[in-house]
Formats: structure tokens, sequence, C-alpha cells
């Protein structure tokens, strides 16, 4: 592969990792990633999860289950170096692909797996005030403490009863107070 044979559009690529893996490539990818300063080459790495309810002796109990066993989902810029990085990935088999080359996912199988390709930008950053815009908490104002892109949440630290409660909200119930 040349440079300029390199697609420099982020797809979402799949990843086969030993059973059990999962977690440890996708934390082992991130140091790697953090290390070598390719961040912009890598845009998410996510093992899928699904909230499983089991009742067991009357209590109901949610256990978080992996939707893909044995596999890892990576938003990254294929190039020499990064294929590189993720293949020699303790846990990490190899792309899923034919050959040697990682076939990215299409935007069809993306749907098809219930995960949008949507990135969602915030207008707001730890520690900026907002305004919840519905919800329980409607019109409260707090301060921001956590954003989680993956899971569009937001953190919020609301002032009630005289006390500081953290509460989490969807991207969609708060804006930045101007």
């Amino acid at each position: 592969m040349s440079q300029k044979d390199y697609d420099m559009n982020p797809r979402w690529y799949v990843v086969h990792t030993y059973s059990g893996y999962e977690n440890k490539v996708k934390k082992d990818l991130e140091k790697t990633i953090k290390n070598r300063g390719l961040e912009d080459y890598f845009f998410d790495i996510i093992v899928p999860m699904e909230e499983q309810i089991e009742i067991k002796d009357g209590k109901r109990k949610t256990n978080l289950k992996k939707v893909f066993p044995g596999y890892v989902l990576i938003k990254m810029i294929v190039t020499e170096e990064t294929w590189y990085i993720v293949r020699n990935t303790r846990g990490a088999t190899g792309f899923v692909g034919s050959g040697t080359d990682p076939i990215p996912l299409t935007d069809e199988e993306i749907k098809n797996m219930g995960f949008e390709d949507a990135l969602v930008n915030v207008d707001y950053e730890i520690n900026d005030q907002v305004e919840v815009t519905n919800g329980p908490f409607k019109d409260f104002i707090g301060s921001v403490q956590e954003i989680n892109k993956e899971k569009h949440k937001v953190k919020v630290l609301l002032s009630m009863f005289g006390r500081e409660t953290p509460v989490e909200l969807d991207f969609s119930q708060v804006k930045k107070v101007q």
C-alpha cells in the first residue's frame, strides 16, 4: 500500500480477538494510540454491549452482555502504521476481511448493528453551566461533570434541596447557558 492508496476517511472495521480479550484489546489499543500520538487516525473503539435482564429468585438483575463476542469495532483511518498497531495488539488476531486488506463495514451494516455512524458534537465542556431543557429537572441549571459521547449522556451537578446532586441526562436534554 502506498500513501496515495489510503482512504483518509475514517471507516468502521471489525477486529477479531481471542474470546474474553475484547475489553483488554480496546484498553491496550487506546494506550498505544495515546503513546504514539495517533489520535488523528483512531476515532472510536467499541465493544458493543447490550443489557440483558435476568430474574432470579424474584430479583431483577441487569447484566451487560457482549453483542459480538470475540470482536471489537474500530473507527479508524487505515495506514501501514495503524494497521500494524491493531494487528500487533495482544489478544487481537487480525482484521475481518479478505486476505491481508481490512474491509470496512458498509453504511448498511453499521445501520443494521443499531449504532449510527454519527459523532455527536456538543457545544459545552466540563465545568460549563448548562440548563436542563426537558424532563423532571427542566429549568434547573448546573455544571457539566462528565461527557460520554459513546452513550450520548452528560453528567450534570444540579443543586437540589440545598445539596449538589449529580444527574445523568441525554445530550438532547441540556443546552449551554449563554
